[in-house]
């Protein structure tokens, strides 16, 4: 072990600088009986010095982010320490103020305010008819913000109580819910063209659970970045939906969905068709989980639930596929393929995956916005190495 005096003396820096290393984690302070002061782990210490980073972090780069929010282990998704798969049978809201405090309650209600979800739908009957759910939820935010004069005070307190009016007036201004109507009912109304059939609540309300939070993600990342800067809530789940509309993020599930709908009927012609096209069959495989996703599992295992009722040539056509290309290319479905599969077995629309993402994204985003919020400000400054024309060449 290293004293401070030391760890400075090796890494070439202020003994004060030494603590700054440990509250960005790059380096684990430990206490020790009658030593005075931190110590600090040599091959911690020789592998920071060795990076030739220690300087440079000085004007403000951050190599790790420290979170209580979202643990992804051994093919297990934890929010705040508790399986998601276990809380996707509560409400919506009360595992949304679960993640932004740590408390769990049993009766949790976000009450939208009808002014505002008012205005928000008049704003979002301007978008144009093919407009996807992704633009309205863009709109419902900043239209929402213009409403709340108090919305720059980021204390926890006020932040938990915007998020959950927010998610209330979005949900509502997107579908047709009531003040009284829980979030996923509203949710609801907004994918579904007959609204008398509730059958997909229940896979709808675990959905969005399960889509809450997964950790820095790039939307995640850009959310904390803005956070840092100490940007209003609004402002910050701003930056997140910015991050996420892409192909690669928060519009995954798009190519799913348009190769179910020409698999329902015969999924093996289908499957044919793409084999025979080169192309990778989407919606399998996953860049954190290595042979399952938990999100994904819970999903489909609700689809197949006859009392839930989606449509069984839906369900029945998707388990061929799964079958086929788990077995052939020892791969597992993902989330964007159990999303794009509870879409077409309730004939939601088309970009109900996209956002139902997005929606639920809210709460995880929420929940790092207040994590920044009490980390130093600005710390993100990333150095960038100049490879353009030095000065003088010409």
């Amino acid at each position: 072990m290293l004293t401070t005096v030391q760890a400075a003396a090796r890494l070439g820096v202020k003994p004060e600088t030494v603590y700054a290393y440990v509250s960005r984690g790059l380096l684990t302070s430990t206490r020790l009986a009658g030593v005075r002061g931190s110590v600090f782990d040599v091959d911690e210490v020789e592998a920071l010095a060795g990076r030739d980073t220690a300087r440079r972090t000085d004007i403000g780069a951050v190599e790790r982010i420290r979170t209580q929010i979202t643990l992804i282990d051994d093919g297990h998704l934890y929010y705040r320490g508790l399986d998601a798969v276990e809380l996707s049978s509560r409400s919506f809201e009360s595992i949304a103020h679960f993640v932004w405090t740590g408390e769990m309650l049993e009766e949790v209600q976000f009450i939208a305010d009808p002014v505002v979800v008012q205005r928000c739908r008049e704003a979002i009957a301007l978008v144009a008819p093919d407009g996807r759910s992704l633009d309205c939820i863009r709109i419902a935010v900043d239209v929402a913000s213009t409403y709340r004069p108090l919305r720059f005070d980021i204390g926890s307190a006020a932040v938990v109580r915007e998020a959950g009016q927010l998610l209330a007036i979005v949900a509502a201004a997107l579908g047709d819910g009531s003040p009284e109507t829980t979030v996923a009912e509203s949710v609801w109304t907004a994918v579904k063209s007959d609204r008398s059939d509730p059958g997909g609540l229940v896979p709808l309300q675990a959905a969005l659970v399960l889509m809450a939070d997964h950790g820095l993600a790039a939307s995640t990342l850009g959310v904390r970045v803005a956070a840092s800067t100490r940007a209003n809530l609004h402002s910050v789940l701003a930056a997140g939906l910015g991050c996420i509309d892409g192909p690669l993020h928060g519009s995954a599930a798009d190519p799913v969905y348009r190769f179910l709908t020409t698999a329902i009927d015969d999924p093996i012609a289908a499957l044919a068709t793409q084999f025979r096209s080169g192309a990778r069959v989407p919606g399998f495989g996953h860049v954190v989980y290595t042979d399952r996703d938990p999100r994904a599992e819970e999903l489909l295992r609700l689809l197949r639930d006859p009392a839930h009722g989606a449509d069984p040539s839906v369900i029945a056509a998707a388990d061929v596929i799964i079958d086929e290309v788990s077995n052939r290319f020892d791969t597992f479905p993902n989330s964007d393929l159990a999303l794009a599969t509870f879409t077409l077995a309730f004939g939601l629309r088309a970009d109900t995956p996209e956002m139902l993402f997005a929606f639920a994204r809210i709460v995880g985003w929420t929940a790092h916005a207040l994590e920044e919020y009490a980390e130093a400000p600005l710390r993100f400054r990333v150095p960038g190495i100049y490879t353009g024309t030095r000065p003088g060449a010409y």
